[in-house]
């Protein structure tokens, strides 16, 4: 029988559990499907497609889409399967042998999980005492070792923090032959983004996801922003045809309902801050966050038996209680309204 690689014995898979539950606030969905008339405009645009013929293999007509959202010229961008695909073909690209892959803990766990996947070694470097990134350890590393794929992930899963401009921009004016890949999965819940770092020159990549802010996160649909050579050498290691039509046509229309995806952020704002309050009124230690999720403390109690117990109330939110620096901590995704106040109910009588 053919053996797995040696490298990939030792690992497991990304897994968020599956719990038959009332209330999912757990992986930091949007609470609410696109608008109907997306909807309905998209099933209408789908019985057209001639689903024989392979899609537009360069996706031009969602990239000049996105090139004029953001002020960028078309060569600049690059879509895939959600923001996930983009980050395994920037390590295609960039990582493996001979290279790596540095990431900031505690950080979005599959950065680290697709460099290894990559053949992609790893170097973890432990945040500050702020859940920021520690800019003299991270000069530190540039400054030693192979070429690097720096991963700054901003704001950061699972603590919601931004990080300061000026710690991104000293990293990128020390890059040299590394490159930064800025995440920024749920930067529209927040004040600002660094897509102006982009620019032809620059070793810098931004990714973007339709998953959270535009509610789609059932079509799987990511993509990245950054200098034209970059976004070519990405091209070498993408499959053909590798973003299918349903997808193309998905994120070409979503693009028309941008004032309504603006709203809905300033929804979820708005009802993160009124969640804030209500947990702060409940004793409860609350992370500033400026994502569409919390994290929090349990306390004295063991955060897996709050876990636990909310699941009993029927709701369901993130153990993160087992990621380093983490102890003790639950994200919980900020929902619909009623959700919150289930989640909220639910952890008061866990907590009682």
């Amino acid at each position: 029988m053919a053996r797995i690689r040696d490298d990939l014995r030792a690992l497991s898979g990304y897994h968020s559990p599956q719990v038959d539950v009332t209330v999912r606030l757990n992986t930091n969905e949007a609470p609410f499907a696109p608008p109907a008339e997306f909807v309905s405009t998209l099933a209408q645009r789908l019985a057209g497609v001639e689903w024989n013929r392979y899609p537009d293999r360069a996706a031009v007509s969602l990239r000049t889409g996105l090139a004029a959202l953001h002020g960028v010229p078309v060569e600049q961008v690059m879509v895939a399967n959600g923001s996930n695909e983009v980050l395994q073909s920037i390590l295609l690209a960039f990582g493996g042998a001979g290279r790596r892959a540095v990431v900031f803990e505690p950080g979005y766990q599959m950065h680290a999980q697709i460099a290894r996947n990559t053949a992609t070694p790893v170097e973890i470097i432990e945040r500050d005492s702020e859940m920021l990134i520690d800019i003299r350890s991270a000069l530190a590393s540039l400054s030693a070792g192979p070429p690097a794929v720096v991963f700054v992930t901003s704001p950061n899963n699972p603590t919601g923090r931004c990080e300061p401009r000026d710690t991104v921009r000293a990293l990128v004016e020390h890059a040299g032959q590394h490159l930064i890949v800025v995440d920024e999965a749920y930067v529209q819940f927040a004040g600002a983004d660094l897509l102006d770092l982009v620019s032809d020159g620059a070793p810098v990549i931004v990714t973007r996801t339709f998953s959270k802010t535009w509610g789609m996160a059932g079509l799987r649909l990511g993509y990245a922003i950054g200098a034209t050579e970059l976004m070519s050498a990405l091209e070498l290691v993408t499959l053909p045809y590798h973003v299918d039509a349903a997808k193309l046509i998905a994120g070409e229309l979503a693009l028309d309902f941008v004032a309504e995806m603006d709203a809905r952020v300033a929804e979820t704002v708005a009802e993160r801050e009124r969640l804030r309050g209500r947990l702060c009124d409940l004793g409860v230690d609350v992370g500033p966050s400026e994502a569409n999720f919390l994290l929090i403390g349990t306390g004295s109690r063991p955060a897996v038996m709050v876990w636990e117990g909310l699941v009993e109330h029927g709701v369901l939110v993130r153990d993160c209680s087992g990621w380093p620096g983490l102890a003790g901590r639950l994200r919980v995704t900020v929902g619909s309204p009623s959700e919150n106040d289930a989640f909220v109910t639910a952890l008061e009588e866990v907590l009682r």
